[in-house]
């Protein structure tokens, strides 16, 4: 059963267009996915949180400020997302804005990266973004609103040993631009948001990771910075409250999108010198999964299979 709870009205929401309105954000136990939930419950939205996570979420949603309803659901599995789409407009209402934020990363070679692991990454990133799409898109057509696709800028330019995750983001990112123009004549927005460097816990293992630290290390001093997740968050909800067709985190990315063709060959240059100066030691190591999130879905998956 999803749990509810009625928290205290935040005094920005009586400012913001979106006071009163429905959001769902999935993967929204910790890192973009809380701090976006935090961020629009600012604005007077009633949230619901989906994710894997139960326990987690209903620690994110006691210090929210508007009523949330917590639901416990794998993105990966339609039928779960089906009822929690019914759940949530039981409890809250239709929905008005719908985040596909959930997601996961391996780090490691191909070849030696578990395969099961390598398409749950798939599963989670692209199937999961099509299935909560799916299981919301009826509401989002009568309430005439906004799904937002959360994308990377891994979809610009693939880096080697992060296969799994370039490929699903690359491809959420082609999903949402297809979408967008199935439901426009619904009056239903898609948003794809491209974030860079953020510091989630996804990212705490960069070093770890040869190709991923060679590539921050050749990039101007301002692109390597790395954002909060709350700036983030001030990001994305500007984009929500505007039903913006692209968001980018931070704002100069959108200068890239012209140079975009340029950057598989500068990645690919990056990446073949890195792998050819590095030890077989470091390079062969999997990495495996990245961040705290991405450990709990994998353990969860697998104690269900």
């Amino acid at each position: 059963m999803p749990t509810v709870r009625h928290n205290r009205p935040h005094p920005a929401e009586h400012d913001s267009p979106l006071r009163g309105r429905v959001a769902v954000v999935t993967g929204a136990a910790r890192g973009v996915g809380e701090a976006l939930a935090r961020r629009l419950s600012a604005q007077g939205m009633r949230i619901a949180l989906l994710g894997r996570e139960e326990e987690t979420l209903s620690q994110v949603a006691a210090t929210l400020a508007t009523t949330t309803v917590c639901v416990a659901a794998d993105v990966t599995d339609q039928a779960a997302l089906d009822r929690a789409a019914r759940q949530v407009e039981e409890r809250l209402g239709a929905a008005d804005v719908v985040v596909a934020n959930a997601g996961i990363a391996v780090g490691g070679p191909f070849t030696s990266t578990d395969a099961e692991l390598w398409r749950r990454v798939i599963d989670v990133n692209l199937v999961g973004a099509a299935n909560t799409a799916r299981a919301f898109l009826p509401q989002l057509a009568r309430t005439r609103g906004y799904f937002l696709q959360i994308a990377s800028t891994a979809a610009f330019g693939s880096a080697p040993m992060m296969s799994a995750y370039c490929a699903s983001k690359a491809g959420a990112e082609s999903f949402a631009l297809a979408l967008r123009g199935e439901v426009e004549p619904e009056g239903v927005a898609v948003g794809i948001a491209y974030l860079h460097w953020t510091g989630t816990d996804m990212l705490a293992g960069i070093d770890e990771h040869p190709v991923l630290r060679a590539l921050r290390r050749h990039q101007p001093s301002f692109a390597r910075r790395i954002h909060s997740p709350a700036q983030v968050a001030d990001w994305l909800a500007t984009g929500v409250t505007h039903r913006a067709r692209s968001i980018y985190a931070p704002p100069w990315l959108r200068w890239c999108q012209p140079l975009r063709p340029l950057f598989p060959f500068v990645v690919s240059r990056v990446a073949r010198h890195e792998l050819r100066e590095g030890s077989t030691d470091d390079l062969g190591a999997d990495v495996g999964v990245l961040g705290a999130g991405g450990h709990a879905d994998w353990t969860s998956f697998r104690s269900e299979t």
